[in-house]
């Protein structure tokens, strides 16, 4: 899942990795759309949520899809598509809202070092590989540490710690 809303603004070069796979016409159009309308009726398909954060340049509430993921009782957001729309906003902002149906949380949210990833990333593929596999060239829940390492620059990851 990824950013359908976004805040454009090209002049965000505070991280150097600019990897970036846009989202296809069905998950801009079906898969997007059903997931975050399945997750705003309280509906949470395997740890989906509606990430609202102010847009860096508009200040405008942008939302999107993600996978929340839990790993030894931390919470975590991977953007498999690189650098999301969404990614840069929540840099900006430090922080932003998750929402399934009715509830939403406060969350604040602090980006891993490349060295931590891969102990999120492993997992992450194991839940979600059916999904999002693809964006990862080949790599799953069975690679090694240092083949995730390899690639975690292109893969940012934030710890998500709730208000």
């Amino acid at each position: 899942m990824n950013t359908n809303n976004t805040d454009t603004d090209n002049t965000d070069q505070s991280h150097s990795t600019q990897r970036y796979l846009q989202p296809d016409w069905f998950t801009q159009h079906v898969f997007n759309p059903t997931i975050s309308g399945l997750t705003r009726l309280g509906i949470s398909m395997w740890g989906s949520r509606i990430l609202a954060v102010p847009g860096r340049t508009t200040g405008e509430i942008r939302t999107t899809p993600v996978n929340l993921l839990t790993v030894d009782g931390r919470q975590y957001l991977v953007a498999p598509r690189g650098e999301t729309q969404w990614v840069k906003n929540v840099r900006a902002a430090g922080s932003c809202t998750l929402r399934v149906g009715r509830r939403s949380v406060e969350a604040d949210m602090v980006e891993l070092a490349d060295a931590d990833k891969p102990a999120i990333l492993r997992p992450y593929l194991r839940r979600w590989k059916w999904e999002i596999g693809k964006f990862f060239d080949g790599l799953d829940a069975d690679a090694t540490d240092a083949e995730l390492l390899a690639v975690a620059s292109g893969y940012p990851v934030f710890a998500v710690t709730t208000r």
